[in-house]
């Protein structure tokens, strides 16, 4: 499910079918070490992309990337250790961004102010405030930024929705959403040190505050460490919370709260929570987001999923299928379903959908139109501000409220100054 088309046959296609050079997408990705470098080839497998440059603070990924780049497509690109150089090239039409969290902000920013369209990973920003910046830029440049929740673009979600909005589940009073993960392991901790050999440290943390260098909080792990991201609530919160949201109709909860902790791993170098449970309220109904590490029976007999639970039967959905559960109920004495009942809708796969979200990301960029993305930069920032309200929640330890129209937390100060992010290093935070 999980495979993409081996290199050697997207390199032959690519041969077979190259338009001109008038019709071609000219791409440079920053951070290329995990998804930015699997989103980058998905589009190399579109005839009309070309990678041109790739942007790492890390030498040996740059090096190993190229030569990736080189086997697809028959040339190298130019190579970069500063984002803002690569930003530099007029002749780049779009940029991929994959970075740590914390930097997604402010390549972002300065990619659609130097008129390129954007490709950024998931989440969107690290914080509520550089989210709700992110939005302006995009809407201030007019240029077109896809963001990587793919799930959006798989056909059997699109299904599901479909399902939900019939109404044939009846009311829907609560919608759960989860992720269990017994792949993530605890993180032994280690000793602070040199960066490895070839590796930009001072420009790897940029806003971020300074700190040593220490593995653990290095290329994957990031995530787990408040610096850089939000840990699992937002990691794959933002995947399962966008589609919730987007079924129900939903952007913005009434309150919040959540508990949890580091309750499988308390030992290990993390600081993010392994556990944790939130509760959004919305109107008409409750989302119920829970994750645990070290765990893989999860809601349904699904590591991850979002349950729509209504009066009549509920629908859960995961990234292998969606099935539903009807509910009984007694008539003249027998007990019979409340609603019908369906074979199980079987999903794609990973390599497709994402394949589609990319399809769907240049077809944007060709008709100029940001209408036909299939998650825009308000997607991104609905999804991410709501799992960014989860872990306020967690960190204040108490219910809290937000306030839509002013789009904050009313008088609540603390939860207010965790929206916020502070610049480190010398870098600024991006006007809004």
């Amino acid at each position: 499910m999980f495979t993409l088309i081996p290199a050697e046959i997207v390199a032959q296609r690519r041969k077979r079918n190259t338009p001109p050079a008038s019709d071609r997408i000219r791409f440079g990705v920053i951070g290329c070490n995990g998804m930015g470098w699997t989103n980058m080839r998905i589009h190399l497998q579109i005839d009309e992309v070309d990678c041109v440059a790739l942007c790492d603070v890390d030498q040996s990924v740059l090096d190993r990337r190229a030569a990736d780049a080189e086997r697809l497509q028959g040339k190298k690109p130019a190579l970069y250790k500063d984002y803002r150089k690569l930003l530099e090239d007029d002749s780049i039409d779009a940029v991929i961004i994959a970075t740590p969290d914390h930097w997604h902000c402010k390549i972002m920013v300065d990619a659609v102010e130097a008129g390129k369209n954007v490709y950024v990973e998931k989440p969107l920003a690290n914080s509520i405030q550089e989210c709700n910046i992110m939005v302006k830029a995009v809407e201030r440049t007019g240029k077109i930024a896809q963001v990587g929740q793919w799930q959006r673009s798989g056909r059997h979600y699109k299904s599901a929705k479909e399902y939900v909005h019939s109404g044939k589940l009846g009311q829907i009073r609560l919608v759960k959403v989860w992720a269990y993960q017994a792949w993530m392991k605890p993180i032994d901790p280690k000793p602070d040190g040199d960066p490895p050999p070839g590796v930009d440290y001072d420009m790897w943390l940029g806003p971020a505050p300074k700190r040593p260098f220490n593995p653990n909080r290095f290329h994957f792990n990031y995530r787990w460490f408040w610096d850089y991201s939000g840990g699992m609530m937002v990691d794959w919160g933002v995947h399962e919370i966008d589609i919730a949201l987007q079924i129900m109709g939903a952007t913005a909860p009434k309150s919040i709260t959540a508990s949890g902790g580091k309750l499988a791993y308390p030992d290990d170098a993390s600081e993010t929570p392994d556990t944790l449970q939130a509760v959004f309220e919305y109107e008409n109904f409750n989302m119920l987001w829970e994750h645990a590490t070290g765990i893989d029976v999860g809601n349904f007999g699904t590591t991850e999923g979002i349950a729509f639970i209504g009066n009549n039967g509920t629908l859960a959905l995961s990234r292998q299928s969606w099935k539903l559960l009807p509910e009984k109920e007694m008539k003249d004495g027998i007990s019979q379903f409340k609603m019908e009942s369906l074979p199980k809708q079987a999903a794609g796969g990973f390599s497709e959908y994402v394949e589609d979200h990319a399809r769907n990301f240049i077809d944007a960029i060709k008709a100029n139109d940001s209408s036909k993305l299939a998650a825009d930069v308000v997607a991104g920032s609905v999804a991410a501000s709501n799992g960014h309200m989860g872990n306020i929640a967690y960190k204040t330890g108490r219910k809290v409220y937000w306030d839509v129209e002013k789009g904050n937390f009313g008088n609540d100060k603390e939860s207010n100054a965790l929206m916020s992010t502070r610049y480190h290093n010398g870098w600024k935070l991006p006007k809004e």
